[in-house]
């Protein structure tokens, strides 16, 4: 019997994703790499010097390096990256299923943010950055129209990317509805919302998921109809003012900073 052709094209695209790789470059971002077991790495180009630099992180990840004439650094990254010597071949990292890496456990209130077409590896790199601080239990995003891993969003997350799972789904409007079967209430973040995040919160205690769409088009139309609640961050200037970057920030900080009052 024949297979449909959207399960063909769906394996297709599972075997492609399972043979990429990814390289990192940047001495912090390669060394977190080697120290993070969970990563599976292949190859490893540095520098004599930056070999010196990164020899504990080496030596622990058990990798052979290859050592490489700083003049003709030959890792197949942009020739404009700052790399300083180094660049690791890695796979994408396996956080595991939603249902585990987003379980509710009892007495906790997990928060975890969703991201609506958000594409710039720098924005994401630094919503991972305030997600690993805040707690997040997880930033999501759908496969089409996200940031994938790559060496610039691993250098601009500073680690976080190690440590901070980073999901990418097929569908994120699905993805928002299991939530809510996990317990999760959704906050869409949303400039021209009339109320605000800070005032909805009010007494809400529990699994909180704060969704992002991208600058300027904002959340889709079935993003928003998915969400619990559309709000905006009380803000001069309003919502539209500020990086997505920084909104990620600020309203996970709203969110933990009731949670702590709360708990």
């Amino acid at each position: 019997m024949k297979k449909p052709t959207w399960i063909v094209q769906k394996e297709r695209e599972k075997r492609a994703a399972a043979a990429e790789t990814i390289w990192l470059f940047g001495i912090h971002a390669v060394r977190d790499a080697l120290l993070n077991p969970k990563r599976i790495k292949l190859r490893l180009l540095v520098t004599k010097n930056a070999c010196d630099r990164l020899g504990e992180a080496i030596a622990q990840a058990g990798v052979e390096p290859e050592i490489v004439d700083p003049r003709k650094f030959s890792a197949p990254i942009d020739p404009q990256s700052v790399h300083q010597g180094a660049a690791l071949e890695v796979k994408a990292l396996d956080w595991g299923p939603l249902n585990e890496v987003a379980a509710v456990r009892p007495g906790e209130a997990p928060v975890i943010l969703l991201l609506d077409r958000v594409t710039d590896p720098h924005n994401v790199g630094a919503i991972l950055r305030s997600a690993e601080v805040f707690g997040a239990a997880a930033v999501i995003a759908p496969h089409r129209h996200s940031a994938p891993e790559t060496g610039a969003l691993a250098k601009t997350a500073s680690g976080a990317l190690e440590r901070q799972p980073y999901l990418r789904v097929q569908n994120l409007a699905d993805t928002m509805e299991r939530l809510k079967t996990m317990g999760y209430f959704i906050f869409g973040l949303d400039g021209e919302a009339e109320a605000t995040l800070e005032a909805t919160l009010g007494r809400h205690i529990g699994p909180t998921a704060l969704v992002l769409g991208a600058e300027g088009p904002g959340l889709r139309e079935r993003t928003k109809d998915t969400c619990d609640a559309l709000v905006k961050i009380s803000a001069a200037g309003g919502f539209g003012s500020l990086n997505v970057s920084n909104a990620a920030a600020v309203g996970l900080y709203a969110v933990t900073r009731q949670s702590g009052e709360l708990a």
